[in-house]
């Protein structure tokens, strides 16, 4: 197979800045910081980081409401702090990701301040506006059904001085841009260019579906599948609010100013079922290189049939040459540690770290990071105002790089912008005790990023799923060329499992273990009974023939 470009395979590491690492010491993350942690990263071998949102911003969604794409906010630093950072990163080889956020801006941007001064104004129609319905109160009369995501209600607020509503996919200050309009469509492939050119590698795009809207402004259906215990912007089925075909042509645009730039990449927010996440690929693969897979975040049944069914259902939508890639967590869903457990966790790290393509892996979870304790009154997320159910803080908690009573995120002095754990937690979850110990979570994390340097298969290699007789254990093959074969077990039990492989032995019907996610063994194992302890995941060398032989 071909060997894809570092995108196709390369580990993407994503850090939401606020809680990475506090330099300025006011108890918030920024870019001195991060740069500051760049040995760290290049110690542990990731490929590139994707930092969130770190512009100028009223913080009303914590930085994806957006007051000047080209500048930093004063709490993360400068435009200098961040070149400073992009230099350091490449001097390291490791690339750098931006967020990019076109779907909407903040209402405190200039241009909306503009728009909403008169409906005669040049930037009037950078943004969407609708009048009333005709019937009842102006002001209580949206133009349409369409439920704003953050917390539910109407997207659409009325502007008094104006008569008229603007629509907000996502929160009441953060009003949605008309990508109809081409000049904002130039405005916004210039914010990729000033970021390309000062040496960013790519974006990562917030929220591409929803660029796209029914250009008749028809009501949304509702949605029969939503119980009262669901969030509320599921009520309906949004089948006009967002997705529209027109997104592939704002897709290919954005595609066109990436490539042209050598080497540059584009990652796409798209929460869609397979068959039309795959179709941002684009018919020619012009479209988005990395369109986000979400399928092991959203995945409720964690076991292997549900698994091994999801990833052969993934290799089989994929477009012929497109990139797979793999997601196990972010900044908008709860920490995989606290989904699975954490013995289970080092079991889902083997798994997207040994998957065909692509990896992302979630600040902290390489130390296996639990979703914070967040007290009544300490909550930070917008989202948990108009519902407290769906409070994001917990999986943004500041980055546990020791044991102090700061986990090392911010100096002793200043306090945290969200809480840390408890001391007995930090004394274990925290890089400087997991580097020491080679059997942790960080050191396995570690150690299979290396493997992933020295071994082809796994970046380049073919994905076959491996049948076994235990219903505990996921079992596939990589293979490269019919040369290099790897077998990787996973058991998702708490028991032991003996399996059988000896279908896919070579003469000597033995196989070595390259890595075991407790960090204990190495050597050679009989394939025929191998055993898994509980929660155990293993990587074999030359442990298969080619499929068919």
């Amino acid at each position: 197979m071909k060997q894809p470009s570092w995108w196709g395979a390369g580990v993407v590491y994503q850090i939401y800045p606020r809680s990475f690492c506090d330099a300025s010491g006011d108890g918030i993350g920024d870019l001195r910081g991060i740069t500051r942690k760049l040995d760290y990263l290049e110690w542990l071998g990731v490929d590139a980081v994707w930092i969130s949102p770190f512009y100028p911003s009223p913080m009303k969604d914590f930085g994806y409401d957006i007051s000047d794409y080209c500048g930093v906010d004063p709490v993360f630093g400068t435009l200098s702090d961040f070149d400073r950072l992009v230099e350091e990163a490449h001097g390291r080889e490791i690339k750098v990701i931006l967020d990019y956020v076109p779907n909407h801006t903040s209402d405190e941007h200039p241009w909306f301040v503009e728009a909403r001064s008169s409906r005669k104004n040049p930037k009037r129609d950078w943004y969407i506006w609708r009048d009333p319905k005709p019937d009842g109160k102006p002001e209580e009369s949206p133009p349409n059904n369409w439920e704003s995501i953050h917390g539910g209600g109407s997207a659409w607020e009325f502007d008094e001085a104006t008569e008229q509503f603007y629509l907000h996919t996502f929160q009441v200050e953060q009003p949605d841009l008309n990508w109809s309009n081409p000049e904002v469509r130039e405005a916004l492939y210039g914010v990729m260019r000033f970021w390309f050119e000062r040496g960013v590698d790519g974006f990562r795009i917030d929220a591409l579906p929803h660029m796209a809207k029914d250009r008749q402004f028809r009501d949304d259906l509702p949605n029969p599948d939503w119980h009262p215990e669901d969030p509320p912007s599921q009520r309906l089925r949004r089948l006009y609010s967002e997705d529209q075909p027109e997104v592939m042509e704002m897709v290919r645009g954005m595609r066109a100013v990436a490539d042209e730039y050598e080497g540059r990449v584009l990652i796409g927010e798209i929460y869609r079922p397979l068959a039309r996440l795959m179709d941002y690929y684009g018919e020619d693969l012009d479209g988005i290189h990395l369109p986000y897979n979400f399928g092991l975040v959203l995945l409720e049944d964690w076991t292997p049939a549900a698994v091994g069914a999801f990833v052969e259902e993934y290799e089989r939508a994929l477009p012929e040459g497109a990139a797979a890639n793999w997601v196990l967590g972010n900044h908008d869903n709860p920490r995989v540690a606290s989904r699975v457990g954490e013995a289970q966790s080092r079991v889902a790290q083997m798994l997207l770290l040994t998957l065909r393509g692509s990896p992302t892996c979630y600040y902290g979870d390489e130390i296996a990071m639990t979703d914070g304790h967040i007290p009544p009154g300490a909550e930070q997320d917008p989202q948990s105002r108009s519902n407290p159910n769906y409070n994001r803080d917990p999986e943004r908690t500041p980055m546990q790089w020791d044991a102090s009573s700061n986990a090392g995120f911010c100096p002793e002095t200043a306090e945290p912008w969200l809480p840390l754990p408890e001391p007995e937690v930090l004394a274990t979850h925290n890089v400087a005790a997991q580097q020491k110990d080679p059997r942790s979570t960080l050191s396995m994390f570690r150690r299979l990023l290396g493997l992933r340097r020295k071994v082809p298969a796994l970046t380049g290699g073919s994905f076959r799923r491996v049948e076994t007789k235990n219903p505990s254990v996921l079992a596939y093959a990589r293979e490269l060329g019919g040369e290099e074969r790897l077998l990787v077990a996973l058991n998702f039990g708490p028991g032991r499992e003996t399996l059988d492989l000896s279908a896919e032995a070579l003469e000597t019907g033995a196989g070595e273990v390259l890595l075991s996610t407790l960090m204990d063994r190495r050597g050679s194992v009989d394939l025929r009974a191998m055993t898994l302890r509980p929660h155990e995941g293993v990587v074999l060398s030359s442990a298969l023939r080619a499929a068919g032989r």
